[in-house]
């Protein structure tokens, strides 16, 4: 099982001290933390993607593409990446870039946001959003796994002859889960593929969480990919940890309480009996997270949001290192004592994947590096012919 953290990248003032970091200190507090994480031994790191204040991390494949450079083991991945408004046509090409520099060391959420004003920003009708969703999605799929596209739909212009570059790394697309709370259209579109569903139920009761996963992983066995136990679920949560848990409730109030993310409604205490956010000791955290289990089955990968709402820096270091020494050696052994033998322990890594592929015939057993994949017309092609006329 996989255990990791991943940023909102929210600029937010320190309650304790009246201190608020700019754009740039907060961009490279993100930097930090993953290189810290990877030391430390977690296995993922994921940065959302926010186009508004109080938000900085507007470029995800940037930023992630860094880290590639400066982190040896770490899983490289999104919190969301947003499939409504970007351009699959864009994504396509910057996660495959992403995947290629970073040897298949990442895959990526697909999500919709939680930021309804993002929609008009990049042109597109929130009504919309599942729609979106599906034919945008569609479309990627489609530009990773097929080297020329002709393709129409309704939210984009039309493709002709078009090839996505550069392409998916040994061409076998990276691993993609779709990230949801609430949207059982989101969870039918992850099962549909086959891909991961990851519940991010920072904001949510178990009760809720174990209903999506639930459906996730029926749908997963009803379109043929495998039994509803072997379906790949992550989990979102967040907790704050000092060694007694009177300790961890008085240094983190201040900062819960202003929190962009669910700050200024709901109290912690309602808040830590309602949902995973978990505030006391490493024992604690390891009693809270390990019953999940009994809720949602055995799931692949669980995130912490531990990063947010002002916390400074030193800190956030902190809680990693409490994270990889006292919590998730726990909980990765419990996990894989419950594991049942055929279920995966984690995600599927990139060589997995190629593997498989290979086994299926769907990529040659070893590239040559002579076949011309690219029969379509190109822009060039139809510039001569204009220049002809």
């Amino acid at each position: 099982m996989q255990f990791g953290i991943f940023s909102v990248g929210d600029v937010t003032t320190d309650p304790t001290t009246g201190r608020t970091p700019d754009d740039t200190a907060r961009v490279r507090a993100m930097l930090t933390i993953a290189e810290h994480a990877d030391a430390a031994g977690l296995d993922v790191f994921a940065t959302g993607e926010h186009h508004n204040p109080p938000f900085v991390p507007s470029a995800p494949t940037t930023m992630l593409g860094y880290l590639a450079g400066r982190t040896k083991n770490i899983v490289l991945s999104t919190a969301t990446t947003l499939i409504t408004t970007n351009d699959p046509v864009r994504l396509a090409e910057e996660y495959a870039m992403l995947q290629v520099i970073t040897g298949g060391r990442m895959d990526l959420t697909m999500g919709r946001g939680n930021t309804g004003p993002v929609y008009p920003w990049f042109g597109k009708d929130i009504r919309q959003g599942i729609p979106l969703a599906i034919e945008n999605y569609a479309l990627l799929r489609r530009l990773w796994e097929e080297d020329v596209v002709d393709w129409t739909g309704k939210f984009r212009t039309p493709l002709q002859g078009f090839t996505s570059t550069p392409r998916p790394l040994d061409g076998v697309p990276p691993f993609v889960w779709h990230g949801s709370i609430r949207s059982p259209e989101i969870a039918e579109q992850a099962a549909f593929y086959g891909d991961g569903f990851l519940h991010n139920a920072i904001f949510w009761p178990m009760q809720h969480t174990a209903q999506m996963v639930n459906f996730y992983r029926q749908r997963y066995e009803h379109h043929g990919h495998g039994r509803a136990d072997q379906a790949i679920v992550g989990l979102g949560g967040q907790v704050f940890v000092r060694t007694s848990s009177q300790a961890a409730w008085n240094e983190f109030r201040p900062y819960f309480d202003v929190a962009p993310v669910y700050g200024h409604g709901p109290s912690m205490e309602d808040f830590t009996r309602e949902t995973p956010l978990t505030v006391g000791s490493p024992q604690q955290v390891i009693d809270r997270y390990g019953a999940f289990w009994e809720q949602v089955g055995h799931y692949q990968r669980q995130m912490f949001l531990i990063d947010h709402a002002g916390l400074p820096l030193k800190t956030v270091l902190e809680q990693i290192d409490i994270l990889a020494e006292d919590i998730v050696p726990v909980l990765r052994k419990e996990a894989e004592a419950r594991r049942p033998a055929d279920v995966p322990a984690g995600p599927p890594s990139h060589a997995e994947r190629v593997a498989a592929a290979r086994a299926a015939g769907t990529i040659p057993a070893a590239s040559t590096g002579t076949t011309d994949h690219w029969t379509g017309r190109t822009a060039e092609d139809d510039l001569d012919a204009a220049t002809v006329r």
